[in-house]
C-alpha cells in the first residue's frame, strides 16, 4: 500500500520530530513499502497563505481511498481545506509529535485558537499515532477518541563510542541537545547554573540558534550578563552523526524543557548512561525513569538549581543515576522494531 507522508517544510530539519519522520520514510522505503514526502512549503506551524494553498492543491491531487500522514506540525496549513467531505474521501491520518497548543511562549488567545484549530481537525481522521502516552492523553483531551489514538514511541541505536567521563578533579561536563527556543528552558538553566558558578563545570548546548533568534539573542545576552561566556558553548545544530561523541564525552544531561512530547533527547542520554537533570514537562518523566534523573516542575528556578547542586556535589549520586540510565536505555527498542509497531498502528487506523 502506498503512502504520501506529509512534512512542513524540508523533511532534512535536525529536531527529534523530523528525525523520526526522516527513520519511519527510509526504514518503509528499506521494507518496500511506496512512500511519496510531500515537503510543504510556507511557514509554520502559523500556516500563511503559500502553506495554505499548497495544502488545499495537495488534498485536491491524492486519489480516492490514497493513504496519508500529516506531521502535526503541518496540521494548521489544511485549516480551509480539510473538510470532512475531504477527509470521508481519503484515508488520512496524523502524527502528533505534541500539540502546538501547548508551544511553551503562546499568548492565551493564540494557545485556545490552536487548541481549537487542533481539535476540529483531529476529529475528522481516520486517527492519530502519538510517540508517548502523555502525546496520547493531551490528543484525547480534544475529544478524539481513544480507540482511534496509537502510541508509537520512537526506535534508537545503542551508541558506537563508549563513553569517556571525566577524571576525578575535572570540570563536569554538561550537555543540553535542543532547539533554542522558549520551549526547551536553556534562559532558565543559564540562571540556574549562574547561582552555581563557584562549582567545576562547563556547559555544551548543542541546537539550532537560527529557528528563533530572538531566544537565541536573548540567551546570548544572559551568557554575557552572568559572566558565563568562557563556561558555555553554544554549538549551534550538529549533524545526527556527531551527536553520538557529544553524549559519549559529556557527564550529565541536563535541560529543563517545560514541554516534551516525547524527548528523544533525553532517551538518547539514557543510552548513553547520562544523569540527567529535567522536568516533569509533558512526556519527560515517562521516558526518563526517577532512578536515572532529577526532575523538578517546570519553571521552577529553585527547584532546579537544587537538582544542579545535588549533582554537581554527588560523585556517588552521578554513577548511581548514570547506572540507572544505562539499564533504562537498554529497554528502549531500536529502529526496526518502532518501525514495525508504527506501521502496524498506521494500517490499523487506516484499514
Amino acid at each position: 500500500m502506498s503512502l504520501s507522508f506529509i512534512v512542513p517544510g524540508s523533511l532534512d530539519q535536525l529536531t527529534g520530530g523530523y528525525l523520526f519522520d526522516k527513520h519511519l520514510v527510509d526504514g518503509l522505503r528499506a521494507a518496500g513499502r511506496a512512500v511519496t514526502v510531500h515537503e510543504l512549503p510556507g511557514s509554520f506551524p502559523e500556516a500563511d497563505a503559500t502553506a495554505q494553498r499548497a495544502a488545499g492543491k495537495l488534498i485536491a491531487s491524492l486519489p480516492e481511498g490514497a493513504v496519508a500522514v500529516i506531521d502535526g506540525l503541518a496540521l494548521p496549513a489544511f485549516a480551509q481545506c480539510l473538510t470532512r467531505a475531504a477527509a470521508a474521501r481519503l484515508r488520512l491520518v496524523a502524527f502528533v509529535h505534541h500539540p502546538l497548543a501547548l508551544e511553551t511562549g503562546l499568548s492565551a488567545e493564540a494557545s485556545a485558537q490552536l487548541a481549537g484549530l487542533e481539535a476540529r481537525l483531529l476529529s475528522r481522521l481516520r486517527g492519530v499515532l502519538c510517540p508517548s502516552a502523555g502525546t496520547a492523553w493531551a490528543i484525547e483531551e480534544y475529544g478524539v477518541e481513544r480507540d482511534r489514538i496509537i502510541v508509537t514511541p520512537p526506535g534508537f541505536a545503542k551508541p558506537a563510542l563508549p563513553p569517556r567521563r571525566t577524571p576525578p578533579g575535572g570540570p563536569l561536563r554538561l550537555l543540553a541537545v535542543g532547539t533554542v527556543t522558549p520551549r526547551k528552558g536553556h534562559a532558565l538553566l543559564i540562571e540556574a547554573l549562574s547561582e552555581l558558578a563557584d562549582r567545576a563545570w562547563h556547559l555544551r548546548c548543542i541546537g539550532s540558534l537560527t529557528r528563533d533568534r530572538g531566544t537565541a539573542a536573548a540567551l546570548e545576552r544572559a551568557i554575557d550578563r552572568h559572566g558565563l561566556r568562557d563556561r558555555v558553548e553554544l554549538a549551534g545544530e550538529w549533524p545526527p552523526e556527531r551527536l553520538g561523541a557529544a553524549y559519549a564525552e559529556a557527564d550529565a544531561f541536563v535541560l529543563p524543557s517545560y514541554y516534551e512530547g516525547y524527548g528523544m533527547a533525553f532517551a538518547e542520554a539514557l543510552i548513553h548512561g547520562l544523569p540527567i537533570v529535567a522536568t516533569t514537562g509533558g512526556a519527560i518523566a515517562e521516558t526518563v525513569p526517577a532512578e536515572a534523573g532529577l526532575l523538578v516542575p517546570p519553571g521552577d528556578r529553585g527547584a532546579l538549581v537544587g537538582a544542579l547542586r545535588m549533582l554537581l556535589d554527588g560523585p556517588e549520586l552521578r554513577a548511581r543515576l548514570a547506572a540507572a540510565a544505562l539499564r533504562a536505555g537498554e529497554k528502549l527498542p531500536d529502529w526496526k522494531t518502532a518501525l514495525a509497531r508504527w506501521s502496524a498502528a498506521l494500517d490499523r487506523l487506516t484499514a
